[in-house]
């Protein structure tokens, strides 16, 4: 093909004529959220035409459940906003009118799993007639994030009424920093719509986020829908506020299509009261209801169908299994479970062991590979299954000591990446180093990624959106660009990330301003960009 010659050789002797770059540092006159790893710019204009469309000539992939074309209709309708682009060309050089994007997928398949190739590169040239932007990528999920970036290369000129795209040439190399990249939200103490679902969904895509984190069920409410354990949603809110499994594959099947993978997290032997609402016994007595009764063996065969029914729903590589905040005086206080104890030769601390070791077991016989939350690394940690991923949210310093144990870690240290933690500023979120005290290259390959959190006790439909934006978008960006390009001080990465919120507004999505606290409302009237 003689454009990915151009591409794989030319172009990059191209960028030394362009009329700014930057490569080995953070560029404040690059308006792209995440920055990318490199960025070779000028400071053309081009305007896309009426017939702007997508060419996959020389591709692998051939797109036939339509995610690539679906990604290429998203972005005229995230381009456009609904302005009424007034066409009218018959006086447009033809040297100007960018036609299309031509699009090569270097590998056949599309399956989106933990560790896909996410690597782009995006290149458009100023001069060419048919002029034609050029993606190429390993995979159809890079193809994705490329789009995502032209989408912010481009805006609608007021005076003109037509699109256009700015900063030509331009010439793009990106990749993610980690690839575990996500966002929790909580669908037990607030239920959320479906429809509010796939918005976080989206905007997730904007941002280059690729894990949504459900944690759909704890203490409160059991709203999944369980074919082999039917009544286990008795314990939802109420009959509406409840997700069949055709809705769940619904949710699973919408985030693949957006190169996001649903990590479902089952947060057991706590957060569990929900469970014995329909099967009370599940609990250690009708008194005192949680942790999950450890003695009973319906109890773990439960557990095993509720897994076994995830596995048909949920493909991702990872299961969450909780195992944080575990009070396990309902079992002292019941003389049943007490006797058990004593008869097995455990104590509290190890029937809390013993319960989530069993849990993990029955989680790897169904495929999954296990992620909990730090409480059981800091107990047991040299008990724990060796492919288990250790979740930090207690604190910083955590990663530090499950790497050096040889286990891998995701990082949500509440005091940074709480995002229900309302005086927690985006710029705290901006600072927050994964790999902080992590030096040795085989130990910070352990950090698999990061995350924030949306714990839902003060979050509902109302609230949730402004909740996660922006601040979300700056941990986004710390997961996503390279160390050496990302602000050292978050406070000259200000414009951009005002751009970004501004942005994500224009397209629906209900982002706080940047100047307030976690879900602030705007002080008085003034432009989008300096709130």
């Amino acid at each position: 093909m003689i454009w990915q010659t151009l591409f794989l050789g030319v172009v990059f002797q191209l960028i030394f004529v362009f009329g700014g770059s930057n490569n080995n540092n953070y560029d404040k006159n690059v308006y792209i959220w995440p920055m990318p790893e490199s960025v070779q710019y000028g400071n053309k204009t081009l305007i896309l035409s009426k017939d702007f469309n997508l060419k996959t000539d020389g591709t692998k992939y051939k797109d036939e459940s339509g995610i690539l074309k679906d990604g290429f209709t998203r972005l005229l309708d995230v381009v456009t906003l609904n302005n009424v682009v007034e066409y009218n060309f018959g006086k447009v050089d033809p040297s100007v009118l960018l036609h299309g994007i031509h699009v090569v997928v270097l590998s056949e398949g599309d399956e989106l799993q933990y560790g896909v190739d996410e690597s782009y590169k995006l290149y458009i040239n100023s001069k060419g007639n048919p002029n034609y932007a050029h993606i190429e990528a390993a995979t159809v999920y890079g193809a994705l994030h490329a789009l995502q970036t032209f989408s912010q290369l481009c805006h609608f000129n007021l005076n003109t009424r037509k699109l256009v795209v700015s900063q030509i040439p331009i010439s793009i190399t990106d990749r993610p920093r980690f690839s575990y990249r996500g966002l929790l939200i909580d669908t037990s103490r607030h239920y959320q719509s479906l429809p509010m679902i796939k918005k976080v969904i989206d905007s997730m895509a904007y941002a280059k986020l690729n894990v949504l984190h459900w944690h759909i069920v704890d203490h409160q409410s059991f709203p999944l829908e369980i074919p082999s354990f039917p009544k286990l949603w008795n314990g939802a809110y109420s009959r509406p506020e409840r997700y069949t499994v055709a809705a769940a594959a619904e949710i699973v099947s919408y985030a693949q299509r957006r190169g996001i993978n649903v990590l479902a997290e089952l947060d057991v032997p706590g957060h569990a009261r929900s469970w014995g609402i329909g099967y009370p016994a599940l609990w250690p007595s009708k008194t005192c209801r949680e942790p999950l009764d450890v003695s009973n063996d319906f109890t773990f065969k439960l557990i095993n169908g509720i897994l076994s029914d995830f596995s048909k729903i949920f493909k991702y590589r990872f299961v969450h299994l909780g195992g944080d905040e575990v009070d396990t005086t309902c079992w002292t206080l019941s003389p049943r479970i007490k006797k058990w104890m004593k008869q097995k030769g455990l104590n509290e601390s190890t029937a809390y062991e013993y319960f989530v070791l069993k849990a993990q077991k029955i989680a790897l016989s169904h495929g999954y590979e296990v992620i909990n939350w730090e409480e059981t690394f800091n107990h047991f940690g040299d008990k724990l299954d060796r492919k288990t991923v250790v979740h930090n949210w207690l604190g910083g310093g955590v990663a530090e000591q499950v790497v050096k144990a040889g286990l891998r870690c995701i990082v949500s240290n509440q005091d940074k990446w709480y995002l229900d933690h309302l005086d927690t500023e985006w710029q705290e979120f901006y600072m927050n180093e994964p790999l902080t005290n992590i030096t040795k290259p085989e130990q910070q390959k352990l950090v698999i990624g990061g995350e924030v959190c949306a714990w839902g006790e003060h979050i509902d439909a109302s609230d949730l959106e402004s909740t996660i934006w922006p601040r979300a978008a700056a941990a986004a960006e710390r997961l996503w660009t390279p160390y050496d390009k990302l602000a050292k001080d978050p406070n000259e990465a200000t414009s951009r990330i005002s751009n970004f919120r501004c942005l994500l507004n224009q397209r629906g999505v209900a982002a706080a301003p940047l100047d307030m606290p976690g879900r602030g409302a705007p002080d008085g009237p003034g432009s989008c960009y300096f709130q």
